[in-house]
């Protein structure tokens, strides 16, 4: 579902419902915090930036490829127009350090865009697809193939495709395009097409009366997996999803009550048992989350509720990463309910759905305003692409990367802290909570007079920040300094301002900073 960002955080009168309604999901948050499966740090490591949207992302040998609609990129840290280098949608960079490489050939004609990019099993040949007409001074009619030896253009691979190609998966004997086209090499192939890994077309066919957006192979079952806007396939409904023969196109599995006929299909995954689906829905009573499936049976694991049209999913460790912009995910355990922000990534069990706490985030950005777009594993590496401008707040435009550790990143928008005394030396301190993208449960230093005294910890989120306390025993009518610190155990944010406090005495009682 796509709605208008609210451009700040906060408490609104219009969400202080639903800030209430998320206190009762705390112990669902409890239970995914608590639980196996360790995610990624929520904290960017230093990544190139692009001047238009990243489509897509690739990774072999080291390198990331990115393919979108861009014509420059420039460091991490640069400003719009500032220290840039040429790439016509089409980059490469090393994957560890986030360094930009020499391949550099242009992708462009057409729409000039690359959408799809796919490796071979080997890791020695790029199949790229998109919307474009040539490749640096050769033509290529919407898919070309590049050696990633020497990141030159291969010759024996050039289909003539007649419309845009939004997807590639590639198997040993099989080279799978999806997308918008009708025809390909001069012969009709509704929307989906194979390709020997020379350029020749394949026997392979099915008839799909909507666009393909995403393509899976399964070879072990005996499956491609196809995912997009369509709504029959091979003469029977198959809504947005459906399991063909990866040598004929022959119809395997329709999962035709997987999804509502207004939501789509926009990515697919796998591990090595479950696939799992990215949807985006259009108008009301639709499905914009995902949907964990078995490869082998067919039948589906579990689906999530989120709205807020998921468009890129990427699984490690047992942790399913996505790209949306999910605002509502009351009905997910660890979710939240509707409010006046939009978090863009999440990561889930991919046991159960339960969203762990892991809430890097982006700003909508340009194109349509959804944010990520893209996300790729590259090593222990998660690369993330779309059309966003800021990530955690930052100016960072359309690329950003997340690691394994360590964690960086301190607790936000630290406590400060109010007072009460009592006749009987009893001061009770108060404070909202912290929030940390990472962690779920934080501890709060209390110092008196440069002395920690209490270490009190508490669960909390951006949107599930409640106020805590902690009362301290001092001689009545004495005047102390207090200060809170706040830290996730690794890092911690600076101690607030001392608050001055004196102990209520038999005559008088007062506070004051």
């Amino acid at each position: 579902m796509r709605l208008r960002k609210s451009t700040k955080r906060g408490v609104t009168t219009a969400s202080a419902v639903a800030l209430l309604a998320a206190a009762s999901l705390i112990a669902a948050s409890a239970a995914a915090a608590d639980s196996d499966e360790k995610t990624l740090t929520a904290d960017t490591l230093a990544t190139w930036q692009t001047d238009g949207i990243v489509w897509s992302l690739e990774y072999a040998n080291g390198v990331v490829y990115v393919g979108g609609s861009f014509d420059k990129v420039r460091p991490p840290g640069a400003k719009p127009g500032q220290r840039e280098v040429a790439r016509k949608n089409f980059a490469a960079f090393d994957a560890r350090t986030g360094r930009l490489l020499p391949c550099a050939l242009p992708f462009t004609g057409g729409g000039s865009v690359v959408r799809a990019l796919k490796m071979s099993p080997a890791d020695e040949v790029l199949y790229v697809g998109g919307s474009f007409s040539r490749v640096g001074k050769n033509r290529a009619t919407g898919a070309a193939a590049v050696n990633t030896g020497n990141c030159s253009l291969r010759k024996d691979f050039r289909p003539a495709i007649s419309s845009y190609v939004r997807a590639i998966e590639v198997t040993d004997s099989a080279v799978y395009l999806g997308g918008d086209f009708t025809r390909v090499n001069g012969k009709e192939r509704e929307r989906v097409a194979a390709l020997t890994p020379s350029g020749s077309l394949l026997p392979f066919r099915a008839e799909i009366d909507g666009p393909v957006r995403a393509l899976l192979a399964a070879p072990e079952f005996g499956k491609l997996i196809v995912g997009g806007n369509f709504n029959m396939v091979n003469d029977d409904l198959a809504r947005s999803l459906v399991a063909l023969r990866p040598a004929t196109g022959k119809t395997v599995l329709t999962y035709s009550d997987w999804l509502p006929s207004r939501s789509s299909v926009q990515a697919l995954t796998r591990d090595a048992t479950n696939f799992y689906v990215a949807a985006e829905g259009r108008g009301t009573g639709i499905f914009d989350g995902r949907i964990a499936g078995r490869l082998g049976g067919g039948e589906m694991v579990w689906k999530d509720t989120c709205l807020g049209a998921t468009q890129a999913v990427a699984v490690y460790n047992g942790v399913l990463y996505s790209g949306s912009h999910a605002h509502n995910c009351s009905d997910t355990p660890g979710g939240f309910d509707e409010g006046n922000f939009r978090q863009h990534f999440l990561a889930q069990s991919v046991r159960d759905r339960h969203i762990l706490h892991w809430f890097p985030d982006t700003d909508g950005g340009t194109g349509e305003g959804n944010g990520p777009r893209a996300l790729k594993m590259a090593g222990r590496i998660l690369w993330a692409g779309g059309e966003f401008t800021e990530v955690n707040g930052r100016r960072q435009q359309s690329l950003t990367r997340f690691t394994t550790g360590p964690d960086r990143g301190t607790p936000e928008e630290p406590p400060r802290l109010k007072a009460s005394a009592s006749r009987t030396g009893r001061v009770t301190l108060s404070w909202r909570s912290a929030w940390d993208r990472d962690d779920a449960v934080l501890t709060y230093r209390i110092y008196r007079d440069g002395k920690l005294v209490a270490s009190p910890t508490g669960r909390s989120t951006e949107w599930n920040r409640p106020t805590m306390k902690y009362t301290d025993t001092v001689t009545p009518g004495s005047r102390h300094r207090y200060r809170i610190a706040v830290t996730d155990g690794t890092n911690t944010a600076p101690a607030s301002k001392a608050l001055v406090v004196t102990a209520a005495g038999p005559e008088r009682t007062k506070a004051k900073r």
